[in-house]
């Protein structure tokens, strides 16, 4: 019993949302890409889709004063809903092997490129408009694949003018907007009520995750302790693209 893939996950949403909490960012793509170790990525994303759109809809609410509304509503939404019903499209056409393995890349992509801009102290540059645009709607690409799209979005926003909490505040409602989207995809596309039971369940673990991050984010030095969760995607990344060609 102890073995079942469904109870794991419940320990991979409890580090997930324990880093959201520490860190302000990664709770789907950490429980995502430590889940699909044992369990097919469309299993899992109508389980942790749901569960994040909880999250942020408290977020959003709690720092709505903060929210850049011209940034979220005429340079992000449009380009990042256009690429998630792309991605969302192309779910079924590329089978569970594939993008376990595409998953995997990414993973592991952002991960290295987050060790390399930590230990360089790299200073973030804009891109061009055009690149911004293009790597925002990869960005939607990506999310509807993989309900991952904080990795490409973040550093198509490398540079902004926007403050810390502007940029967090406008990032939530991203999240909670598309993640609230593809909720509703899965609705209709029926993989959602199977899957309730398990959402309801994982609910507490969240809630407990969230609490035990507040807690440690007094008492640990984030800056390592990002380092160490930067590590485990690396080699987590390095697994899924292995479990996926062996």
């Amino acid at each position: 019993m102890l073995l079942d893939p469904w109870l794991l996950l419940a320990l991979f949403i409890l580090l997930a949302y324990t880093v959201e909490a520490i860190t302000g960012f990664g709770s789907l793509v950490i429980a995502l890409s430590l889940g699909a170790l044992l369990l097919p990525i469309s299993e899992l994303m109508p389980v942790l889709v749901p569960l994040n759109v909880c999250m942020t809809s408290y977020l959003v609410w709690r720092h709505r004063q903060q929210i850049h509304w011209p940034t979220l509503l005429r340079l992000i939404l449009p380009l990042m809903l256009a690429g998630t019903l792309i991605g969302y499209g192309l779910r079924p056409w590329l089978g569970d092997q594939l993008l376990q393995l595409l998953f995997g890349a990414l993973v592991l992509w952002f991960a290295s490129r987050e060790l390399w801009r930590m230990a360089r102290n790299h200073i973030a540059t804009p891109h061009p408009s055009w690149l911004s645009r293009s790597l925002t709607l990869g960005a939607g690409l990506t999310h509807g694949l993989f309900a991952s799209g904080g990795p490409l979005l973040v550093y198509a926003l490398a540079g902004t003018t926007l403050d810390k909490s502007k940029l967090r505040a406008t990032l939530l409602s991203v999240w909670l907007s598309l993640n609230a989207s593809l909720t509703l995809l899965f609705l209709f596309d029926g993989s959602l009520l199977p899957s309730l039971h398990k959402i309801i369940w994982y609910l507490p673990i969240l809630v407990l995750g969230v609490w035990a991050g507040e807690f440690l984010h007094h008492h640990l030095n984030e800056q390592r302790f990002r380092q160490f969760v930067y590590a485990l995607l690396v080699m987590t990344g390095c697994l899924l693209m292995l479990k996926a060609v062996v």
